[in-house]
């Protein structure tokens, strides 16, 4: 074997070289765990998120250029980085030093809340400024493209187009700036934050290349080997050596980006493997030839984008046309990062046949393949002889690809549930040839992908076509002819199978049109964001700037501890089952492993559970679901530990009955106790008095949290009595003394910030907590575990599913009379929170609508599924979307107008809900005026009928939604909270408080509340953490109520200090903060520390007599949405949103709006887009970003309105203010219902009217199979019970 050279890199301005750079190694472990440099963070492993974003620059010797590229540092290998310069977040600005402008301007102009992604995002806009100092709109939008969870989309956006100015930011859109004032005297809009106080972008300033890796650059290239502990590495510096080295390994992964291979390398146990690069050979160029444009193997699709950029802008229209579809195509093609490291030779060999770019080339390109001299393959139908198999024999590699200038008409396809960064659901590519002067039909292919193992050409159906004229008749018979001929079994992987062969001909009919009418091109969009006046100041979040320069700290960011351990988990792969034995002997044999932990290791209780002791930490005996926890690996590496993990073999004795769905527990009366009910006023009565009575139902999809941090824990034993310190990312702080035997007193639990909660880290973290802790206290040194996606989505559950039953009495006008609502939720294999969930749900049936005479009830279902929990809105947005169901059906019945009928049924002030509450400083109605006005509602319901009347295959619909949330634990116990507050002789002041720092600027908060309180700056109040010995038996940080019950305990501890001080304030008047503390009250042995405490007063509500208050008081809110669907996708494009949200007096009304867009955008995902799939065996296939899509930035409406409701106090909370976290995440149901209102335009073409069923996530599927036409007559779905489906909803 060849010793490794040494190998320099330049990382946050140090040269490293590493002799024995380790294979499977990635730049994010090595910068993480090897150089500690913790800034760039771990969100998904997969490229999905961008949370890793660093920028890697290195010298071209063949472009001559240095490229400067944004990169996934959790997929690049670090063996892949040789002569190249790595730039961290660390590297381009610090608090201490510098910050960069990019990182001011997301620090200033509130664009980070939790801050686990911003030091990607920065790293982002980084890169792309390196490459262009004046980057226009769409640049910025297209490098965030795919990055996921920044919960404030506007406000990144809005901080990184400033240019300047004070009052005013310049959006750049296409070719022009647009300027959006940010004070007029229309709207004494408050400035929020002022450009002028920016540093300018100065490039000259930028690191420079490392001038010895430019020298070392351009030296002739030599082979490179790495040896690592399972792989070896070999980078060829020929292309004769490549060729040798794919004869002698003929298996070998060819990896250039690692875009392909990835985390896949993690499944690998023992075998030994070689893997080869290729980069750096001179086949990555491209040149022209007669045909087309020949580009090299190894050119990434950055570079293809860019030369076919050139060429389109270059060439006529009618020579391009395949240029352009692929540059179409290309722009929704995973993110930047990944575009910039993925090759078309590896899209095309590895063949994934969801996306599109094959389906395109299998039409229109060649490929000339080496194998001691050249062969030329035909990218047909042959090309592809299986699923990722091509016709490629083993020791044959790619030299080139041949893309074609095009004939005439072409167009190419991808429909997918996101537009952006996501798998296609089906993709097509389609080319007619017609005889010169005529429409009669030369020749056609049609190419579909997503239809089989492989692409598949429609041969029958081009036969068929040949010699046709291009007319109406021609088409029925295509769409017959395709009918039959791209079929499905019901059973196909991936299921969605009548939407998918119904998606043939709707994409044929497309092109059909295309070539009929030259459609033209989309226009260019903008967005505007309106922020209102309110009382208080837009302070900058506290961690703001750390968290832009990458400093701030993380659990899995501490530093490590002496011969610290790792954890990873064990978990069960079947759904209901008893464990006949576990055999860790291949486990125990991988190097560096230290001990395998299980329930007999737990000293001791086994048994867990936040209100009910219902579920064990590790499963003893018996599994109820996929993902069951079973035991744990401790060693001495991550990558030992779940190697070792995944070679932990578990037998088991099946059982049955496995219940999955919510139809499978109703089936089996499947039901946790107790079962719940509200009921008010006599239902009999109520539908007697009705003119109308309908019934419906609606099915509502969980939601995964998605938090870009995931479960982290770090348990330290501290070696006397038990004592341990943790250090975990929870919204709730674990109790985990039961399962270790020791008192509460004995264990400290801190946390310093998490990276995003949303109530998936309020309950289920204490799983992963204890386990951990078990772990140290059986090896008697510190253990860590951070779990990677994968296994965060498969343990921690998620929001529940519901399903909802309804039978509704109304009159003629849409008044409804009578209610009567049944509520379904899918709990898991546990009751964890769910009965409370349940509770809330039940008690926001109504939503803002008064209903004589109501009764709902509640089940709660038992399934062999991950236990189901907490998650932002905790029941109220099921409760609520099926209350807007029926009021729909209603107003769909009735043939009014959905926002008269809306209207109509509101509360008015003082009126009683119907679990007896009264409504006081009622605000609905003044939102609901302010938001018809702001978003020119009837104006704009004119231009959408108008729109309709014009359009047959794309419809617009408009909605308005108001939401009603109240506000307290529903368990009365949990409404209460502590602070601490220390005074120190220097004038600095310590706080503390029982809630923790998720991203929604909670710190920031109580210290704006103590600066006021005390009367001194913000600067001078300091907190740290959140631990258990400073402030005891926390409540968790949820509910909304955070603000209000820690806000009132730091009150009431600096009133406390303040009643001290009074006396040497009366004594010193004129004196300064410094004087009463330093020189008198210490002195005078003044106690300086104070104990603040705080419960909601006049809570509690008793179900059985439907008597108490539930709520401390209510937020409220409106939103207006208008949105455009294709009817032939089911596609669809939010174009405008408006939202007038009731805040109180805001206590910074920064923070508050950025709760309402992130709210806002969680719930446009939960009823859009984000869809949670199992098979009927309960395995969760949605286990990472790569199937499982949330919303990025291209999802923000186009148009996107934020006000808050001015002279709206609030007497029952701290200042006035009002709860802002979870009540504005249901205004996101109005894009839900502008979809339906549009689908039902598109039915009534159909001659279709009246109400029809529509179930959320409103997902392309169920809004293509909603507007039913001619096309989906022909591909009915299968009868159920007449196959096994892929998936089932649960």
């Amino acid at each position: 074997e060849k010793t490794p050279p040494a190998q320099p890199r330049s990382v946050f301005s140090i040269q490293i070289v590493e002799k024995n750079a380790e294979p499977e190694m990635t730049l994010l472990t090595y910068l993480r765990r090897k150089l500690c440099l913790t800034g760039t963070k771990l969100g998904c492993a997969e490229g999905g998120c961008g949370a890793c974003t660093v920028m890697v620059s290195r010298f071209h010797s063949n472009r001559n250029a240095i490229v400067h590229q944004a990169v996934n540092a959790c997929l690049a290998p670090i063996c892949s980085l040789h002569h190249c310069a790595v730039t961290t977040v660390e590297g381009i600005g610090s608090v201490a030093s510098k910050v960069h402008p990019v990182q001011e301007r997301i620090a200033k102009a509130h664009g980070s809340q939790c801050g686990f992604c911003t030091p990607g995002i920065v790293m982002s806009m980084y890169a792309l400024l390196r490459n262009n100092p004046q980057p226009m709109m769409r640049d910025i939008e297209e490098a965030f493209q795919g990055m996921m969870r920044p919960m404030i989309y506007n406000m990144i956006l809005f901080s990184l187009m400033c240019r300047g100015k004070a009052g005013a930011c310049y959006m750049i859109t296409g070719q022009k700036e647009e300027k959006a004032e940010l004070g007029d005297s229309t709207n004494s809009v408050q400035q929020l934050f002022d450009p002028s106080e920016f540093m300018p972008l100065d490039p000259t300033q930028e690191i420079i290349f490392p001038p010895e890796l430019m020298s070392l650059s351009k030296q002739p290239l030599r082979e490179l080997r790495f040896i690592g502990e399972r792989m070896q590495w070999i980078q060829p510096s020929s292309l004769k050596e490549l060729l040798q080295l794919k004869a002698e390994y003929p298996a070998a992964k060819l990896v250039v980006g690692n875009t392909e291979v990835g985390k896949a390398l993690s499944a690998v146990l023992f075998r030994k493997s070689i893997q080869m690069i290729c980069y750096g050979i001179h086949s990555t160029l491209s040149h022209k030839c007669t045909l087309g444009i020949v580009f090299g193997a190894s050119v990434t699709l950055t570079l293809l984008g860019n030369v076919l950029h050139g060429e389109v802008n270059k060439l006529p229209s009618y020579k391009t046309e395949v240029f352009q579809a692929i540059l179409r195509q290309l722009h929704w093609f995973a993110g930047q990062q990944i575009r910039n490291v993925s090759l078309c030779f590896i899209d095309s060999l590895s063949h994934h046949q969801e996306y599109t770019a094959e389906t395109m080339c299998i039409l229109n390109s060649k490929h000339l393949i080496f194998k001691d001299g050249k062969r030329v393959l035909q990218m047909d139908d042959k090309f592809f002889t299986g699923y990722r198999k091509t016709a490629l024999k083993p020791e044959e590699i790619l030299l080139s690809i041949e893309i074609p200038y095009t004939r005439k008409y072409f167009s190419a396809f991808k429909q997918s549930p996101r537009k952006e960064d996501d798998i296609a659901i089906v993709t097509c590519g389609m080319n007619v040839v017609f005889w010169e002067g005529s429409n009669i039909v030369q020749d056609i292919q049609l190419s579909y992908g997503g239809m089989a193992s492989t692409t598949v050409l429609a041969t029958t159906t081009r036969s068929q076509l040949i010699g046709r004229q291009w007319d109406e008749e021609m088409l029925q018979d295509a769409c017959s002819y395709l009918t039959e001929e791209m079929t499905l079994s019901p059973s196909a992987p991936g299921g969605m199978v009548a939407y998918r062969r119904t998606l043939t001909i709707s994409l044929f009919f497309k092109f059909f049109l295309t070539v009929q009418h030259k459609l033209a091109q989309e226009t260019l969009e903008t967005f505007v964001l309106n922020m209102d006046d309110v009382i208080g100041r837009p302070i900058m979040h506290l961690s703001a700037v750390k968290q832009a320069t990458g400093e701030a700290v993380y659990c899995d960011d501490i530093p490590c501890y002496k011969n610290e351990l790792y954890l990873a988990l064990v978990t069960s792969t079947k759904p209901h089952a008893y464990i006949k034995s576990i055999d860790t002997t291949d486990a125990m044999a991988v190097p560096g492993v230290v001990t395998f932990v299980c329930a007999k290791d737990i000293p001791g209780s086994n048994k867990t559970g936040p209100v009910v002791y219902d579920e064990t930490v590790l499963a003893d005996e018996k599994v109820t679901c996929v993902g069951h926890i079973v035991g744990a690996i401790v060693a001495d590496t991550p990558a030992h530990a779940q190697r070792a993990a995944k070679a932990v073999r578990i037998s088991y004795q099946e059982l049955q009955a496995v219940i999955i769905t919510i139809q499978d527990a109703i089936a089996n009366e499947s039901f946790y106790q107790p079962t719940r009910t509200i009921e008010r006023g006599d239902l009999t009565q109520g539908f007697q008095e009705s003119d109308n009575i309908l019934q419906g139902e609606i099915h509502i999809g969980g939601q995964e949290h998605f938090y870009l941090e995931t479960n982290c824990t770090l348990a330290v034993p501290r070696g006397e009595d038990g004592e341990m310190e943790l250090f975990v990312s929870t919204q709730s702080t674990p109790k985990i003394t039961q399962a270790l035997g020791v008192p509460a007193s004995h264990i400290v639990c801190r946390v310093k910030r998490m990276g995003g909660g949303f109530g998936g880290k309020e309950t289920r973290s204490t799983i992963l907590s204890t386990i951990v802790a078990v772990a140290a206290h059986k090896v008697k040194r510190a253990v860590r575990c951070m779990l990677d996606r994968d296994e965060d989505m498969l343990v921690s559950g998620g929001r529940h599913p519901f399903f909802g039953r309804y039978k509704v009495g109304f009159k003629k006008n849409g008044k409804v009379m009578a209610l009567d609502v049944t509520y379904y939720s899918n709990a898991g294999n546990s009751m964890d929170l769910s009965l409370s969930i349940m509770e809330r749900a039940l008690l926001h049936m109504d939503n803002c609508y008064n209903i004589p005479h109501v009764r709902g009830t509640g089940y709660i279902c038992r399934t062999n599924l991950p236990s189901n929990t907490a998650f932002r809105g905790f029941g109220g947005p099921q409760g609520m979307m099926v209350a807007e169901s029926w009021i729909n059906d209603v107003a769909l019945s009735c043939g009014l107008p959905a926002e008269q009928v809306r209207e109509l049924n509101l509360y008015k002030q003082g009126e009683y809900t119907p679990f007896n509450q009264c409504l006081e400083q009622f605000t609905i109605d003044r939102c609901w005026r302010e938001c018809m006005n702001i978003s020119d509602f009837h104006q704009r319901k004119a231009n959408v009928e108008l729109y309709n009347k014009q359009h047959r295959w794309t419809k617009r619909g408009l909605s308005i939604i108001p939401t009603k949330f109240g506000i307290s634990f529903t368990a009365v116990f949990l409404n209460q909270a502590g602070a601490l507050v220390h005074i120190y002789t220097d004038g600095s002041v310590l706080l503390t408080h029982g809630g923790t720092e998720m991203g929604q600027g909670l710190h920031t908060k109580m210290v704006q509340v103590a600066s006021r309180t005390l009367e001194i700056p913000s600067t001078k109040i300091f907190i740290s953490e959140t631990s258990t010995n400073t402030v005891p038996n926390t409540s968790p940080t949820a509910a909304s109520a955070s603000s209000d019950l820690n806000g009132m305990a730091v009150y009431n501890a600096c009133k406390t200090l303040l009643q001290r001080l009074e006396p040497y304030k009366a004594k010193n008047p004129k004196g300064f903060w410094e004087d009463w503390v330093c020189r008198q009250t210490y002195f005078d042995r003044v106690n300086l520390s104070a104990n603040g405490f705080y419960k909601t007063p006049d809570l509690g509500y008793d179900f059985e007599t439907n008597s108490g208050h539930p709520f401390n008081y209510f937020s409220y809110g409106v939103a207006v949405s208008e949105v455009e669907i294709d009817c032939l996708t089911g596609s669809h494009k939010n174009l405008h949103t408006s939202i007038v949200m009731d805040v109180g007096k805001s206590l910074n009304p920064a923070l508050d709006i950025g709760q309402v867009e992130g709210a806002f955008m969680q719930g446009v995902g939960l009823f859009t887009l984000e869809e949670l799939r199992y098979s009927s065996q309960g395995y969760l296939y949605t286990r990472g970003p790569g199937m499982y899509k949330i919303p990025a930035f291209g999802d923000i409406p186009t148009e996107l309105k934020v006000s808050l409701l001015r002279d709206a106090p609030n007497e029952k909370a701290i200042f006035s203010s009002k709860a802002v976290g979870e009540p504005p995440l249901f205004l996101a149901a109005s894009v839900f219902y502008a979809i339906k209102d549009a689908i039902t335009a598109a039915r009534a073409e159909s001659g279709l009217i009246g109400p029809f069923r529509l179930d959320s996530p409103a997902t392309p599927e169920r809004i293509r199979n909603a507007c039913e036409d001619k096309f989906t007559k022909l591909c009915p779905p299968p009868e159920p019970g007449t196959y096994t489906p892929w998936d089932v909803r649960v």
